[in-house]
């Protein structure tokens, strides 16, 4: 896309931007007066397109190929040319010449602001960075879908009665017929931020790719996990006991109809738990995989099931609080209050008592153990993501980002870059209830 028709399309995110400021502010004569101003601006933008690509498509380029006709999707979107290096250009002009405004809205509808889509090619190579990154999305079933809003129907597991005995002449019993459940997706949006120094921008082609697709790329990682984290959750806990829980939950739970498929995920807590299990033979229960590096098994009677390990940061496990029973206090201690009624209302909120004084020791808490989080089952028939496989960019020169304290972390004006927000596209799902058991094993600390 040439200087021209990149400066106009920039004047037209622009102009959608002043017709939607002019509709929230009530002022619709002079909106549609703008609207009308917008569509002429298109056309002309349409024109010169078609202009551009005609000449373009009679340029033959040193490999060869030639630069197909570049398509614009709602006036927002800009498709990268088939020439890999000629497409690496485009999207980081693209990138550099993105219609910056002054503020960036959280939750704003994708791309009607002046946001850019990443083009095909490069959404291609996010979506390859998730795959060769351990995430949890590596263990359920991933969708893409064309459409913001739609439904599946999956057959549900039920018990099949078989064949009745018949006399002759005797009258043939109806069948239980097989159920079927219909679960609908809604595409919705996650968004984040980035930083960017100007030398970046004024950096190599290839550096600002870089950096686009390994920052989206980490960042729809950690939102996949903690999705899929939530909807693990959303079932009732099981306590494990051990090994045997988990041949148990195994064995009968998930039965023949899963055991095939199921896996263990938990964390390096659970890792080094499992790790210390033997047999009363002195044999570990853990079975390392010597054909294959960080393949670890564990063995549950007659069946072996691999084990999944997350860091603890991305799969956390959940301390466990209990009423002190000191009654003087301990300076190597953290002591704890308690608040809310424990209800999924009003969940338990522990905090971490500043200056605990012994007359209030007795309403203290104190960390005694933890919960490690071991999920097991057939997690591709468990969860899916409903994945839009798009990703759009939005940039500010002038606005700032605050921590959760309300701390500015970033301001693009003051430090001289730009702040981008990227929007990934997305809808997670529990398919099959009863393919996963959310478990977890009780340690005492110290133990």
């Amino acid at each position: 896309m040439n200087k021209k028709l990149l400066e106009l399309l920039n004047k037209i995110n622009a102009k959608k931007s002043e017709v939607k400021a002019l509709v929230e502010k009530g002022e619709l004569d002079a909106a549609e007066a703008a609207k009308a101003e917008l569509e002429e601006m298109q056309r002309s933008f349409n024109i010169l397109k078609d202009l551009d690509t005609d000449e373009n498509q009679e340029i033959n380029i040193v490999n060869s190929t030639t630069i197909p006709a570049n398509r614009i999707a709602g006036g927002m979107a800009v498709q990268a040319a088939a020439g890999e290096k000629d497409s690496l250009h485009e999207f980081a002009n693209a990138v550099r010449n993105l219609h910056v405004t002054n503020m960036i809205q959280e939750g704003g509808a994708s791309g009607a602001d002046g946001g850019y889509t990443v083009p095909e090619d490069v959404q291609t190579k996010i979506n390859q960075y998730k795959e060769d990154h351990r995430s949890l999305r590596n263990l359920v079933t991933v969708e893409p879908v064309k459409t913001n809003k739609g439904s599946r129907v999956y057959q549900t597991r039920t018990n099949l009665t078989g064949f009745s005995e018949v006399d002759e002449n005797g009258l043939v019993q109806a069948m239980e017929e097989p159920k079927f459940e219909q679960i609908g997706y809604t595409i919705k949006d996650y968004a984040g931020y980035l930083p960017v120094s100007n030398d970046l921008l004024n950096d190599s082609d290839a550096s600002i790719e870089s950096v686009i697709v390994n920052w989206v790329g980490r960042e729809s990682m950690v939102t996949d996990t903690k999705k899929i984290l939530a909807l693990i959750a959303s079932k009732d806990a099981t306590e494990l006991t051990g090994v045997n829980g988990i041949k148990h939950e195994v064995n009968v739970t998930l039965g023949s109809a899963y055991r095939a498929n199921v896996r263990i995920v938990t964390n390096d807590d659970g890792l080094d738990y499992l790790d210390t299990l033997e047999d009363e033979m002195g044999r570990p229960y853990l079975n390392p995989n010597p054909t294959e590096d960080n393949a670890i098994k564990l063995r549950v009677g007659a069946t072996t099931i691999p084990v999944e390990v997350y860091p603890n940061a991305d799969i956390p496990s959940a301390p466990v609080y209990t009423k002190t029973e000191d009654v003087e206090l301990d300076d190597a201690k953290t002591y704890y209050t308690r608040t809310g009624s424990g209800t999924s209302e009003s969940p338990y909120v522990y905090t971490a008592v500043a200056e605990p004084v012994v007359g209030s020791i007795g309403s203290y808490y104190e960390v005694t153990g933890m919960r490690i989080p071991f999920t097991l089952g057939d997690l591709k028939e468990a969860f899916h993501i409903f994945d839009r496989q798009q990703t759009n960019l939005f940039a500010s020169s002038e606005a700032s980002v605050s921590d959760g304290t309300g701390k500015v972390v970033y301001n693009a004006f003051a430090q001289r870059g730009r702040l981008y927000r990227a929007d990934m596209r997305a809808d997670y799902k529990v398919i099959d209830r009863d393919a996963f058991v959310n478990g977890y094993i009780e340690v005492t600390l110290g133990e």
